[in-house]
């Protein structure tokens, strides 16, 4: 078969589609990823192919409005910050859909796997029913009891909760009616049938059952079938200060923010820095995209700074992580046993920050437009002085190392 991967978003929502389409290509079939421009190199490294979206909207995702709104801002700052998004991103998605529109077109896919930043294949959907699978590595996009919707993030009752979830099928719905003027499309398409078809979908979510287990009351289109990780082959080896600096410390912690940027780098920075020196805590700190950044003075014998450094290299070393939540971070973490501390930034990260304080993986982390010295400084001690954190973390990672719902996975989408 040809098969079409697109999404829209951060590393953290490209990375479960690499993986998916590694295993595609692994069963034999031809497989064309769809993302941002930004992702061509990620994408043909792990040696896929590759169509482009443009730029635009992973741009203004970046600038220093998207930095406010989904980063570190709060109040009416961050309020202004989404209004100016809004105002600006018509352009960014009409090129997105417009491209996807034409690669579709072109390439005439068996199936197309796409996620909730890209509406075109809820069209094409209109006329190959069944031959689209919708992926998510994000929980509550449908009703879970005592659960609203993932955007929503709160317990309203039953009743509203339920109508939480009305209103994302009612919302995809009319990005899609959105979507077929901008692209010109003269079928007639009623918004009851395109609901319709947005809840009889096949959707699988991407996230371990450990974490979010499926309830049975769901129906059979919807399932939960693992985290799925690209292994990333590089030459990247570490420095010999790295290795001394890891070899002659016990206990360290672990500090990244990953793809996530806020306004206010150099001062989360500060706070950071004088939690970890007044306690002796030693550390790596990843700068990552910058949402952290390395000063001029810091004490080089307690912190060690990197620009980027491979997860699956560094976790296994380290006895707790703290980070900004997102899916594949979180699933990665504890599946090396580290106790976690998340500093949610974004929607579906204080979700995740609920799950792992929940099932007491580590303590419940603050937003990081709020962290200050007198209410991060606790949260750090916890996670690093209790013991219980660690256990359930290494038992949970054990749980985490042996799942393979590859096949499954497999099955569901050709099926």
């Amino acid at each position: 078969m040809k098969i079409i991967l697109t999404a829209i978003g951060t590393q953290g929502d490209i990375e479960p589609f690499l993986a998916v389409g590694k295993i595609l290509k692994e069963k034999g079939h031809q497989v064309i990823c769809a993302f941002s421009e930004q992702f061509r190199e990620l994408t043909e490294s792990n040696e896929l192919e590759f169509a482009s979206l443009g730029s635009k909207l992973f741009d203004l995702h970046n600038s220093d409005a998207g930095k406010i709104a989904m980063g570190g801002g709060k109040g009416l700052k961050k309020t202004s910050a989404f209004i100016k998004l809004a105002m600006k991103q018509t352009g960014p998605n009409k090129e997105k859909e417009t491209k996807l529109y034409e690669l579709i077109k072109q390439e005439r896919p068996d199936r197309v796997l796409y996620n909730s930043k890209t509406i075109c294949p809820i069209i094409w959907e209109y006329k190959n029913s069944g031959k689209t699978t919708f992926l998510s590595p994000f929980p509550y996009l449908h009703y879970v009891k005592g659960h609203s919707l993932l955007v929503f993030g709160k317990n309203y009752g039953d009743f509203f909760n339920k109508l939480t979830f009305k209103l994302y099928d009612f919302g995809a719905a009319t990005a899609a009616l959105t979507t077929k003027k901008w692209l010109h499309i003269q079928d007639k398409i009623k918004r009851t049938e395109l609901k319709k078809m947005v809840r009889n979908r096949k959707f699988i979510y991407t996230i371990s059952p450990r974490l979010f287990p499926r309830p049975d009351y769901w129906e059979s289109n919807i399932k939960v079938l693992g985290h799925h990780a690209v292994m990333k082959e590089t030459d990247w080896k570490p420095k010999k200060e790295l290795t001394e600096f890891i070899d002659k410390n016990e206990k360290i912690l672990f500090i990244t923010f990953g793809s996530m940027t806020n306004p206010e780098p150099e001062r989360k920075t500060k706070i950071i820095l004088e939690i970890l020196e007044r306690n002796k805590i030693a550390t790596i700190i990843n700068t990552a995209s910058g949402g952290l950044v390395k000063p001029c003075n810091f004490n080089s014998e307690l912190i060690y700074f990197v620009s980027q450094i491979p997860y699956d290299w560094v976790f296994p070393r380290m006895y707790a992580v703290i980070h900004h939540g997102g899916s594949g971070t979180t699933h990665l973490a504890l599946k090396y046993g580290c106790a976690t501390l998340i500093i949610p930034h974004f929607i579906d990260q204080f979700i995740w920050d609920e799950i792992i304080s929940e099932l007491g993986l580590g303590p419940k982390g603050i937003k990081i437009s709020r962290i200050t010295n007198k209410n991060l400084e606790p949260k750090v001690l916890e996670l690093l002085n209790n013991k219980s954190f660690k256990e359930r973390s290494e038992r949970i990672g054990n749980q985490l190392g042996k799942e393979d719902y590859k096949e499954e996975l497999y099955k569901a989408i050709i099926g």
